[in-house]
């Protein structure tokens, strides 16, 4: 393999691994929040011992989620040095305030969550829970309008020519609030809530299942679950505005995403299938015009196609794109359907009498993981063959002087630190797991004293 493919191959492992972590940070938060929030409400000591339980489990993620995260800067420099040329004005602009606006916050405020308890009245400790969820998506809205201007680039003008042009700010507020950036942090966003309701939801079913801490476990499924419900239904439509907005930005990827070939004709949507790229055809289960209906609510509207651009101007893996995109969908439909009737059963006081609806819970943490994992494939394939779209080509973004043998060496090592790291994580998770909540029983100090102070 050449070095570009190798390059890209190495980015997308390191930033696939580096994505587990972040989205549970996000949604884990949220359930932090809800937890500590109903022990200072309620005085209930078993939510109190949910919050310091699932706050080593966050703890755990973020210290992880951090590391993993610190390659990928590098390989911007050793891999993709014309890139960083290009786009160092804009890029490090939106790493630059991830710093200062939210990565800040979140590790000041981590301190308090960690080491606080017996340190701070109980309100200013969930003040601290509160500004560490935040923190965690704020942190979000960064990353995802650094790449979301190279999908939709706005705010900017180029200087130089050649190979020593580059990308400088215009306009920061614009190229904050691209054409793509809001619908995508917000879908974001989602996504990462049902990463880590999700865990939460599998572990309690998995303690149900044990018959261990059952009353706890009872208590914060169904709050728990509704969030999930609404973050899954939510999706479902930021997840139509993003593909209208890829509709009018990026039709090329749109027209990968679901196969379809001609220049401008009807567009079928797909369930499922197969796409021959060579012969330009699709094999599988559709609904005649059904993209058509989706983009415009008329099913005989034309829709732009692959054929429609240059073939070295739209994605070269189009069958990939269908796929990953695809799983995205079908995973989303499946914990639509899941966390709906779930709540049906919980409302009418059947739902924990369901033995194969907690397996099935014990299991589904890896559901929205799977579809962060695809989706963000299919966007980032689908975009190819740019790098900055309609500006910079991926070819054009390698370091000059970096060789093959010697990206390969490095994503071997990567590949290597990486599967340490995950079953360390993994380890370490089921460990505290494992373990349970009886070495987070109730602190006296922040249970009696700090809970009169103001």
């Amino acid at each position: 393999m050449d070095v570009e493919i190798l390059s890209r191959i190495q980015f997308a492992f390191t930033i696939a691994f580096h994505y587990i972590y972040p989205p549970l940070s996000i949604g884990l938060g949220i359930a932090l929040v809800v937890f500590e929030g109903m022990y200072l409400r309620t005085r209930d000591k078993h939510y109190e011992q949910l919050t310091k339980f699932w706050i080593k489990i966050f703890a755990l993620i973020f210290g992880i989620g951090v590391a993993t995260g610190i390659v990928m800067e590098f390989e911007f420099g050793t891999n993709w040095a014309a890139y960083s040329r290009y786009v160092g004005d804009i890029f490090g602009s939106a790493l630059a305030a991830e710093g200062v606006f939210a990565f800040a916050l979140e590790s000041t405020f981590l301190g308090v969550l960690l080491f606080g308890w017996n340190k701070v009245s109980p309100k200013v400790h969930f003040f601290s829970t509160i500004m560490v969820t935040l923190g965690s998506m704020f942190s979000a809205i960064w990353i995802v309008v650094a790449n979301s201007w190279q999908q939709t680039p706005s705010g900017f003008k180029i200087v130089g020519e050649g190979m020593n042009a580059r990308a400088e700010i215009t306009d920061f507020w614009a190229m904050v609030f691209n054409p793509s950036s809001m619908d995508r942090i917000i879908h974001v966003w989602i996504g990462a809530f049902l990463a880590g309701t999700f865990l939460v939801l599998s572990v309690h079913a998995y303690y149900i299942l044990k018959n261990r801490y059952v009353e706890q476990s009872k208590k914060v499924f169904g709050s728990i679950l509704m969030i999930a419900a609404i973050s899954a239904l939510a999706q479902l439509f930021t997840g139509h505005g993003s593909a209208n907005g890829v509709a009018v930005n990026q039709p090329a990827k749109l027209a990968a995403f679901e196969g379809h070939y001609d220049s401008l004709a009807v567009a079928d949507m797909y369930l499922f299938g197969w796409v021959d790229d060579a012969e330009q055809k699709v094999t599988g289960v559709k609904i005649p015009g059904g993209l058509s209906f989706l983009l415009y609510q008329d099913f005989k509207t034309p829709v732009t196609g692959l054929n429609a651009f240059d073939k070295n101007d739209r994605p070269g893996m189009v069958n990939f794109v269908f796929q990953t995109y695809h799983i995205m969908v079908i995973i989303g439909m499946g914990l639509i359907g899941l966390t709906l009737f779930s709540l049906f059963l919980w409302w009418k006081g059947k739902l924990f009498n369901q033995r194969w609806l907690m397996i099935v819970f014990s299991f589904s943490v890896v559901l929205p993981q799977i579809a962060n994992q695809v989706g963000w494939y299919s966007a980032e394939v689908g975009r190819q063959p740019w790098v900055v779209y309609g500006l910079l080509r991926t070819s054009d973004a390698l370091s000059e002087n970096v060789k093959a043998e010697q990206v390969m060496f490095s994503l071997i090592l990567f590949t290597l630190v990486y599967l340490i790291l995950f079953g360390l994580f993994i380890y370490l998770l089921n460990k505290k797991i494992q373990i349970g909540l009886e070495s987070h029983g109730s602190d006296k100090n922040y249970g009696s004293t700090n809970l009169t102070s103001k």
